[in-house]
C-alpha cells in the first residue's frame, strides 16, 4: 500500500480527492495488484462525482522492481499505441524508444509472444491492417517502415524505404481494394505504399508541407479515400489517395506545429481532431475545409496524440499531452467530459477499441482503461 501511495506522491500532494483516487487505482494495477485497484475506483468521495474510468491493467516498467508481480514492458517511452484483433483476440500493440514493439492481450495485459524487434532504431509510429487475410502491424522508424505479421511475429519480407529521416507518422487504409499505408516524417514528406505489391512505393510522395510531418490519420470523404496530415509548419493538409493531390486548401488555425491527427464523424460529417504545440485541440469539417466550433482548450501543455471513438453512443476524441493528461472531449456539444485522467509522466500515445477500452503510453508504461 505505501509503495502504491509512493509512486505518484509527487502528484498527490497538490490534486483534488478525485483525482488521487484515479492515480492510487492507476498505481495499484501497475503493481499488479489489480483487485486493490478496483478497490480504489469504487471508493466513493465525498461531493465528487463517481469515477468514470476503471483501470483494468498497467504495466509496471517505472515503479520500483522489489514490490510489483508483473513482467515490466517496455524500457524505452512508449511512443505509439494501436488496437487490433488477432485470431480473434483483441490486442494492443505498442512500440517504443527502445526499439520493439509489444502485443498485449487487451483482456488480461499479458505480453504476447517475444518483443519484436529489428527495427534497429526506436520505434516512432504504429498502424494495423489486414494483408492478404494476415494482420500486421505497420512500423516508422529510422528512414524505413517495417511490416510485421502478428500471428507469427515475423517480420514479412523487405521493408519501405523512401524517407530520409524519423518516420512519425503512420495510417493504413483500403483503397480499390489494395491495402494501402500512408506515411509521414521528419524529412517533410508523405508516401503512399501499396503493401500488396511487397512495400514498393506507388506513385509520386505528397508534397506540399514545409516540415516536419508528425501526423497522420485516413477516412473516406464523399466517396472518395483521404489522408489528413499534420505537420510542423502549423498546417493541417487532406490528400486524395486516388490521385494522391491535394484536396483543397491547407487547413489553417493552429499557431504552432501539429503533432497529432484523427478522424471520425459528427452527425454524419466526416471531421479530422487535431492536436498541437500551442496547447489547443481542434476539430475541422473535412466536407467544407472549415473549423468545426471552437478550439478545445485545458490542456497545460502540447497536445501529442490523438484518438476518436464513442462513448455513451456519443463521438469524443481523447487526447494525450505532455502535460501527463488525457482528456476526453465531446465532439458534438464541444466541451470536455469530466475530469482528466492524470498519469504520472508524459501521454505520448492514445488508442481506443471498437468496445471503448482506452489504451494509454505515458512514460515507459501501457495501461488500458474502461469506462464505468
Amino acid at each position: 500500500m505505501a509503495a502504491v501511495y509512493r509512486a505518484s506522491a509527487h502528484l498527490h500532494r497538490d490534486a483534488g480527492a478525485q483525482v488521487r483516487r484515479q492515480l492510487l487505482a492507476l498505481d495499484a494495477a501497475r503493481y499488479g495488484e489489480r483487485e486493490l485497484s478496483a478497490r480504489f475506483t469504487a471508493v466513493p468521495v465525498g461531493g465528487v462525482a463517481e469515477a468514470l474510468w476503471e483501470v483494468v491493467w498497467a504495466t509496471g516498467s517505472m515503479i520500483d522492481p522489489r514490490r510489483r508481480s508483473l513482467s515490466v514492458g517496455h524500457t524505452g517511452k512508449v511512443t505509439a499505441v494501436a488496437t487490433e484483433v488477432v485470431d480473434g483476440r483483441a490486442v494492443a500493440v505498442s512500440g517504443s524508444e527502445d526499439e520493439t514493439m509489444r502485443v498485449w492481450d487487451l483482456a488480461t495485459g499479458r505480453q504476447i509472444g517475444e518483443p519484436l524487434t529489428g527495427n534497429g532504431y526506436e520505434v516512432c509510429s504504429v498502424a494495423t491492417a489486414v494483408l492478404d487475410g494476415r494482420t500486421v502491424a505497420v512500423a516508422g522508424g529510422y528512414d524505413t517502415v517495417r511490416v510485421w505479421d502478428l500471428t507469427t511475429g515475423r517480420q514479412i519480407s523487405g521493408f519501405l524505404q523512401r524517407h530520409t529521416y524519423l518516420v512519425w507518422a503512420v495510417a493504413t487504409a483500403v483503397v480499390s481494394d489494395r491495402t494501402i499505408v500512408v506515411t509521414g516524417s521528419f524529412d517533410s514528406m508523405g508516401w503512399v505504399w501499396d503493401l500488396a505489391d511487397d512495400g514498393q512505393a506507388v506513385g509520386e510522395h505528397l508534397q506540399g508541407h514545409t516540415h516536419w510531418v508528425r501526423a497522420v490519420s485516413t477516412t473516406v470523404v464523399n466517396d472518395r479515400p483521404v489522408a489528413v496530415t499534420g505537420s510542423l509548419d502549423k498546417t493541417v493538409r487532406v490528400w486524395d489517395l486516388g490521385t494522391r493531390k491535394t484536396a483543397g486548401e491547407p487547413l489553417i488555425g493552429h499557431t504552432d506545429g501539429v503533432l497529432a491527427v484523427a478522424t471520425g464523424t459528427v452527425g454524419g460529417c466526416p471531421v479530422a481532431v487535431t492536436g498541437s504545440s500551442d496547447r489547443t485541440v481542434r476539430v475541422w469539417n473535412l466536407s467544407t475545409g472549415q473549423p468545426l466550433g471552437e478550439p478545445l482548450i485545458g490542456h497545460a501543455d502540447g497536445v501529442t496524440a490523438v484518438t476518436t471513438g464513442l462513448v455513451d453512443g456519443r463521438p469524443v476524441a481523447f487526447t494525450g499531452s505532455d502535460d501527463g493528461t488525457v482528456r476526453v472531449w465531446d465532439l458534438a456539444a464541444g466541451r470536455q467530459v469530466g475530469l482528466e485522467l492524470v498519469f504520472p509522466d508524459q501521454v505520448h500515445a492514445v488508442a481506443v477499441t471498437s468496445d471503448g477500452r482506452l489504451v494509454v503510453g505515458f512514460g515507459q508504461d501501457v495501461a488500458v482503461l474502461v469506462p464505468c
